[in-house]
Parts: C-alpha cells; structure tokens; sequence
C-alpha cells in the first residue's frame, strides 16, 4: 500500500521503532542529572548499568554511596562497588577507592594501597590521581619521592590541574628532585595564581615581595598575597603584615584595586 492509499483511508504510517539509548548515551545522560544536582535521577541510570557490569556505572554508584549523593551514605557498599569498578580497570573507580584507603574511611587506612591505586588510575591518564599521587610522593615520609612527584605533577598540570602546577613550583623552590630554580617556580606558580589556586597566589606574592625569582614589587606582592588569603590559603598570613608594611596608603589601595580585579585567565 502506498503513503496515498494510507492517506486516503486515513491510516498514519506506523512510526519507526526509536533505537535504544547506548550505554555510552545512558551514562552522559546520568551525567548531567548528576551536575544538576539530581542525583536520584542519575542512579536510576547508573543502578541497572552497574548490575550488567558498566565500570563507570560501577563506580559513580560507589562514589554516591560513598558520599551520600541521593541516597544513605553507606561505605560498606560504597567499597563493595568501587571494588568492583577498580577490579575492571576504571581510572575514576581506582581513583575513588584510593580516596577511600587514604581516608580510613569503610577500611582502615592504607597509604600503601592508596599510592598504588592512585598510580593505577594515574598510569590510565587520570589527571586528579596523577595529582593525588604527586602530593603523596611528597608529602608521605615512606613513599617520599620527589622525582617521581615532579613526573605526575607535570603531566597533572599539562592536563590543566593548578594545584599540580602549584606543586611544581615548590618543587623548583625548594630543589626536591630538581636543581633549585626560583625563575621557573614562579612560573609555574603563575600559571596556577592566573587559574586561582590560593596557595600559588599567596607564593607568587611571596615571591613579588622577596624579589625572589622576579624583581621584586610590593603592589603586587600584596594583591597576590590578599588574593591568596581571601581563597584561604594559610602560606599568605606570614608575609601579609611585612607586605603591607612596606606600602604607603596610595600602595595599598592599588594593590587592594588589583587583587579586586578578574583574572586573566579562567580556570579550565
């Protein structure tokens, strides 16, 4: 029968059948419901795709139960399904269940297990694991590697994360596994100020004010070092006194002018 003979004996073609959303399509629509702040909605989704073994369904559900996001925080469930997602090999399951193992939080702490499954999200291109793991070769007496830090904090801070590259330019400050270079810490610590990381303005600041890697210049030592204190970094309270100090009235208010002005650059 053609689409006339249909018209005239008033039949409507039947409708083809709508092809059934991929996984890939349920998971960005989880997704949203999740940035919006509905997170009932996105484990709808994310509860069925995690059952049939979605990884990342695996462990966003994990990640919801470990923090209470549209339903009862439970940790006990919460490791059960970022166990499961890190088994298969998920970056953000191996990243969430690192938080977990560094935390003590449904297991007892263990920096040991944390490092290596930071690493194994981090190896996967994860850039808030490389971060995690960078901070931990730091900061962690027994993992303490600085070498290795620089490694993941430079491939952290290529994927635009300003924490990371905030960790680059202490490194470079300080000479931990590398020779020291103040010129290029401020670098780095420029590039996160610009991004509004707190505790590279209050360093940009401190280094303004030293002449430390960059001519010195009390304005805007003080505009970073108000910036960095605003975002509540605790690196500003030590220079903020002997920085205002070293300005007359006119000083302050351009540097109070400057530290009021947007940023250059967004964070991405």
């Amino acid at each position: 029968m053609s689409w006339l003979d249909r018209l005239r004996l008033g039949r409507a073609a039947p409708e083809p059948a709508a092809p059934s959303p991929t996984i890939a399509d349920q998971l960005t629509a989880a997704s949203a419901a999740a940035r919006a702040g509905d997170h009932a909605a996105a484990l709808a989704i994310w509860g069925p795709l995690a059952r049939e073994g979605v990884a990342r369904a695996q462990s966003n559900v994990g990640a919801c139960f470990a923090e209470g996001l549209g339903v009862e925080r439970d940790l006990t469930l919460a490791m059960r399904w970022l166990g499961l997602a890190a088994e298969a090999g998920d970056p953000v399951g191996q990243r969430n269940l690192a938080t977990l193992h560094f935390r003590g939080e449904g297991v007892a702490r263990d920096d040991g297990r944390a490092a290596a499954l930071y690493r194994a999200a981090a190896e996967q291109g994860d850039a808030a694991a490389q971060d995690m793991l960078s901070w931990m070769l730091v900061e962690d007496g027994a993992l303490f590697d600085p070498a290795e830090a620089r490694l993941w904090a430079q491939r952290a801070a290529e994927q635009g994360v300003a924490s990371a590259m905030t960790r680059l330019g202490m490194l470079h400050h300080n000479a931990l596994g590398v020779t020291r270079d103040p010129a290029e810490a401020v670098r780095w610590w420029r590039m996160a100020a610009d991004r509004g990381e707190p505790d590279a303005q209050s360093m940009l600041g401190a280094a303004y004010h030293l002449g430390s890697g960059v001519a010195a210049d009390p304005v805007l030592a003080l505009a970073w070092l108000m910036r960095g204190a605003a975002g509540g970094s605790a690196l500003a309270g030590r220079f903020l006194g002997p920085a205002r100090a070293a300005l007359g009235l006119a000083g302050i208010a351009e540097a109070e002018a400057l530290a009021r002005r947007p940023l250059p650059e967004a964070a991405p």
